[in-house]
């Protein structure tokens, strides 16, 4: 249910801002927007992916949610992003409901290629194996938008517009409820949770005081995005050219999201000129995609600073989902993924506790330990790579291996689709067969040049 301007909690049948005589029920507010005399179970804070997914799975768990949304207008979404939904956010979407919808969009399945020094890794299904997994890229515009409303339309959630948090409620040492600025006036809404779904700079988690690590980036990125512009086997392409990187996206509606990302020893001459910089940038790139051949749809934009951002996922009271809790390197377009399934993995762990029926530090506990072990492992590398360097020799022997070997570039392909965790992708049966890969193709060359 969308109220961006109701009357704020409380408000209703002449009752104080706490629902009557004598204060608050500590739990939410009553009199609430719902109309239903009920408290919330749930406050969220950011109504885009990881937030609204959270709502929406939270609701169907029996939990009464206030989504909380600082923007007033319904179809807001997020402009600077790589549009991408890795195939680890498959299962989300499909619990969501969102799969026919996305389809129906033209949502593109994300195929890709990448090219390396060594030349393309091109993944593709075993002959008469399954198909690879997948999910979509499309358009923040449309996803946004989509997510929202679908929040708006789960019973149970209130999604409010134009209402910002602008602190939290404490008692004994754990988070009780949030303070907010809404249409009507300064607000107060109580919870047994309260959930950040608000960014990679996070006030709930500055509010909370939550450990928060930034990683420096040595590469800053500029995107646009591009109406009929041809790709290869027309599937995305990503250009690790060591240390610069570049990828072209398509999406919905025939537009590519076309990024360069290089290293910051390159940033005068793309302050000097922009536009210039950015067409010599992709002109440059092997198989380049034809910029004459398409139409540029949008202003080149960007970000010259991008650190990556580890937060603890949990205190008392209180959780974070998205980028909250963990931003990543934009190079890698995994931030849309882990937004859903940092949102699945905290209602599967929380739902009952936070409907009363368990203990609420247990449970988020549980999700802690889930958000950590599954994605803390991923960020470290992406941490490491994100100082702008070439290869390192295990990355070497994989890449090089993937390029020449089937089973190797299925194998990277669900690593970069988040399928599989770091230990995985370099456990000893992988490294072994790219090793062999490398050795035979080294003895063939040396055949061939008749050593």
């Amino acid at each position: 249910m969308t109220r961006p301007d109701s009357a704020g909690p409380g408000e209703r049948d002449g009752l104080g801002e706490h629902g009557g005589p004598g204060g608050h029920d500590g739990l939410g507010e009553r009199g609430g927007p719902g109309g239903d005399g009920e408290p919330y179970d749930v406050v969220i804070s950011g109504a885009s992916l990881a937030g609204s997914a959270a709502a929406i799975l939270l609701a169907r768990r029996g939990a009464r949610v206030a989504l909380l949304e600082r923007r007033s207008d319904p179809d807001a979404y997020k402009v600077l992003c790589t549009h991408a939904l890795t195939a680890c956010a498959y299962p989300v979407l499909d619990e969501l409901g969102l799969v026919p919808a996305l389809e129906k969009a033209g949502a593109v399945r994300n195929e890709a290629r990448w090219h390396t020094r060594w030349g393309w890794i091109e993944p593709r299904a075993a002959p008469g194996g399954p198909e690879l997994p997948y999910a979509y890229n499309i358009r923040r515009s449309v996803l946004d938008p989509l997510v929202r409303s679908r929040a708006a339309q789960t019973p149970g959630v209130d999604l409010l517009l134009g209402h910002r948090v602008t602190g939290l409620v404490r008692e004994a040492g754990r988070t009780v409820g949030a303070t907010v600025a809404a249409p009507g006036g300064a607000r107060e809404f109580r919870a047994r949770l309260v959930v950040g779904a608000d960014g990679k700079d996070s006030p709930v988690a500055g509010y909370a005081g939550v450990p928060t690590e930034r990683h420096e980036n040595t590469r800053f990125g500029y995107l646009a995005h591009y109406r009929g512009l041809p790709l290869h086997g027309g599937i995305g392409q990503t250009w690790f050219l060591e240390p610069d990187m570049a990828y072209a996206f398509p999406n919905d509606d025939g537009v590519t999201v076309l990024a360069v990302l290089p290293d910051k020893k390159r940033l005068p001459a793309f302050r000097e000129d922009l536009e210039g910089s950015f067409e010599a940038f992709v002109r440059a790139l092997p198989e380049a995609p034809p910029l004459d051949s398409a139409e540029r749809v949008s202003k080149i934009i960007g970000t010259l600073d991008h650190p990556l951002v580890t937060r603890d996922p949990t205190a008392p009271g209180l959780a974070l989902v998205g980028d909250a809790a963990l931003a990543g390197d934009p190079l890698w377009g995994v931030g849309c993924g882990w937004a859903l399934q940092s949102a699945q993995w905290l209602a599967e762990a929380v739902a009952p506790a936070a409907t009363g029926r368990g203990d609420l530090d247990a449970a988020l506990a549980v999700y802690d330990r889930t958000h950590r072990r599954r994605l803390r492992p991923h960020q470290r590398i992406a941490a490491d790579f994100a100082r702008a360097r070439r290869f390192n020799a295990l990355e070497r022997l994989m890449f090089s291996a993937a390029v020449r070997d089937p089973a190797t570039a299925r194998h990277m392909y669900r690593f970069a689709s988040r399928l599989i965790s770091p230990l995985g992708f370099l456990g000893p049966r992988a490294v072994a067969r790219a090793a062999a890969v490398n050795l035979r193709h080294r003895a063939r060359a040396d055949r061939r040049a008749g050593r």
